[in-house]
């Protein structure tokens, strides 16, 4: 009886492994198709790329959009001089406690990091349920604003974002103008391609039709189990830049879902952690092969 109590429980804890994997048995990793994830110097050699480090200090700085102050952090390396700019645009979390550590992580890879606080801007909630139209207004004059620093190198930023600032990211790029002349390249974070007041089919089916105008050279990352109805909007998206011959880079991390980046110690776990400093060493190198 001992026996068969053991190998019912083996069994049902064997089934519910397989089928919480199961979407992905038969299916490869984007980032395997081409293995854009290879290293030769790694493979024969044993040679690591060493990271970019750099102290960090941070200032709040405001900004206007019209009759709108925009508040913003502004992170940079101590050490003087001037450095590549980028702008990180929060998404529906807002800038807290758990989201603005990432913007530091960001800029102690050697950048120059502006990001707008657009909810206080316009005195919205955290978490908010429908989309201002003109938060993605004040992302667009952020790009503006970080373009006129004076410890910047060259004329041209890249955008990070993350959740919603994905959407508001894409909004000031298409919509607002701001690719191709100021905006060298796009890395997002498991972003919300669509509409957030758009219909739920839009949500599950259906990808920001501005994608299709997204000219710039694009990252996206996402976690395997992250949520279908955001999944399914970045894997299409995706599909449509790669028609148009934009060769927009992809990559779902085993084992992890939405937020991999900023969860909390207590919830976080070590997938979490590995995606994570993969994905801000693969932005950087990103960020500088296309902002040279």
């Amino acid at each position: 009886m001992k026996q068969l109590v053991t190998l019912l429980f083996l069994l049902i804890v064997f089934s519910s492994a397989t089928a919480r994997h199961e979407p992905w048995v038969t299916l490869e990793y984007p980032q395997d198709k081409d293995k854009t994830w290879w290293d030769d110097a790694w493979w024969d050699e044993g040679k690591l790329q060493p990271p970019s480090n750099y102290d960090v200090v941070m200032e709040e700085v405001e900004y206007k959009n019209g009759d709108t102050d925009v508040p913003a952090y502004l992170f940079r390396p101590k050490k003087p001089g001037k450095y590549l700019p980028v702008l990180f645009q929060h998404g529906r979390r807002g800038l807290d406690e758990l989201t603005l550590p990432a913007v530091k992580r960001l800029a102690a890879r050697g950048f120059v990091v502006l990001a707008p606080d657009v909810f206080s801007a316009r005195f919205i909630e955290k978490l908010p349920m429908e989309h201002d139209d003109k938060l993605d207004s004040d992302v667009a004059k952020g790009i503006e604003v970080l373009l006129k620093r004076k410890d910047i190198k060259g004329n041209k930023a890249c955008i990070v974002s993350h959740t919603r600032g994905g959407y508001m990211s894409l909004k000031a790029l298409v919509t607002h103008k701001k690719q191709e002349k100021e905006i060298a390249c796009y890395v997002s974070f498991y972003p919300h391609w669509q509409d957030p007041n758009l219909a739920e089919p839009y949500q599950v089916y259906r990808y920001a039709t501005e994608i299709n105008d997204l000219k710039v050279p694009v990252m996206v990352f996402v976690g395997e189990h992250d949520q279908y109805q955001r999944i399914r909007p970045i894997m299409e998206g995706i599909a449509a830049l790669e028609e148009k011959g934009r060769k927009p880079a992809l990559i779902v991390y085993p084992g992890v879902g939405r937020g991999f980046d900023f969860r909390p110690p207590k919830v976080r776990t070590f997938a979490d952690d590995l995606a994570t400093k993969d994905a801000f060493q693969r932005t950087e190198n990103f960020i500088r092969q296309h902002l040279k």
